[in-house]
């Protein structure tokens, strides 16, 4: 992909990156501080870097530590951890990347892949698993079957990766030691990646090991993300709504399913819609449809005339990661491709 091509870190200046990379300077530095106090309320710089991630969670390791590289993470250890079994439904993709020095990573998890029908009957699929989120409280949670098993797929293997930040290992190469231990992390995911980022936090809380992760996790941003959960809500649940931001932009239908005749969930966390270019916490969470009629309308308006799109309540076109990128980019920052593209912030 040559014009995706990095742009390589130079050797004899530190590793430094070719201009106009990198996006963000010092930005290990500006995630660490980001959410360091309890203070409600996104991060643009954050909102940025998640999202990017989150966009190209649909790609391949090797572009995923590209990118970030020219966001500011230069040099990053990156890993994927993946598991596929058609016949249950499981698609589960994560990445985790890792800044140089040990102190940040991000946990990033693929969405639904548009072009696999399979992935969207696992989206399909509510199903009434529970989760005790708490073990000091036994009610159990109600979550999204679908959801759920695509986290539990590759939950250890992802919390593997995790300890070995956690005592200041490379996770690309698991024999070095870095200079730090794990101070931050952040998890992020786009649509079902974003359902499965917000699962992810609500398991913490299994034991020791997992209470050491869940200790540095700062915050959860998710964008377009589908419903999860149902009633009743736990403490854990609660806590984890506190460090969750939602990003929604105004006609994505996503956010608003699965549908509440296929079984009755809830949204949990702060809110965030696109108005008039500007990123505000909603009043209310937005709300479940009731039913599946407005769905082939919404999936219709993609080859729609661009007149007839814009008289339809919903349209799948405002679900893209693309849009979310470009919508919480920061005004007058670079993009991923080094160039001034119309921001959305």
């Amino acid at each position: 992909m040559p014009d995706l091509k990095p742009m390589e870190p130079r050797r004899a200046n530190g590793g430094q990156c070719h201009p106009p990379f990198p996006v963000y300077e010092r930005l290990v530095d500006k995630m660490l501080t980001a959410h360091a106090r309890a203070i409600v309320a996104r991060d643009a710089t954050v909102a940025h870097v998640l999202a990017t991630c989150a966009g190209y969670a649909y790609s391949d390791i090797g572009t995923v530590a590209m990118i970030m590289t020219r966001l500011g993470l230069e040099s990053n250890g990156c890993v994927c951890v993946a598991q596929t079994v058609d016949a249950m439904f499981i698609f589960s993709t994560a990445y985790l990347v890792q800044s140089r020095c040990g102190r940040l990573v991000i946990l990033c998890y693929r969405g639904t892949e548009p072009a696999t029908f399979a992935n969207w009957l696992g989206d399909a699929d509510v199903g009434a698993d529970s989760l005790i989120l708490d073990q000091d409280d036994a009610t159990p949670m109600r979550v999204h079957s679908g959801f759920y098993r695509n986290v539990r797929a590759t939950r250890r293997a992802v919390l593997d990766e995790l300890q070995l930040a956690l005592q200041g290992r490379s996770l690309a190469n698991p024999q070095q030691t870095l200079s730090h231990t794990l101070e931050a992390l952040y998890v992020t995911g786009h649509s079902l990646g974003g359902a499965m980022a917000a699962l992810f936090a609500l398991t913490l809380d299994g034991g020791p090991a997992d209470r050491a992760v869940a200790e540095r996790l700062r915050a959860v941003y998710t964008f377009g993300q589908p419903l999860v959960v149902g009633e009743p809500l736990s403490a854990r649940a609660a806590q984890v709504a506190q460090k969750l931001f939602r990003h929604v932009r105004p006609r994505d239908p996503v956010p608003a399913l699965p549908p509440a005749a296929w079984g009755k969930l809830a949204h949990i966390g702060h809110e965030y819609r696109c108005a008039n270019g500007q990123w505000e916490l909603a009043a209310a969470p937005t709300s479940q449809l009731a039913g599946m009629k407005e769905l082939p309308r919404s999936l219709l308006a993609l080859f729609a005339s661009e007149k007839r799109r814009a008289s339809v309540r919903w349209t799948i076109a405002d679900h893209g990661p693309h849009h979310y990128i470009g919508a919480v980019r920061p005004k007058g920052r670079l993009t991923e491709f080094g160039d001034h593209e119309h921001s959305g912030s």
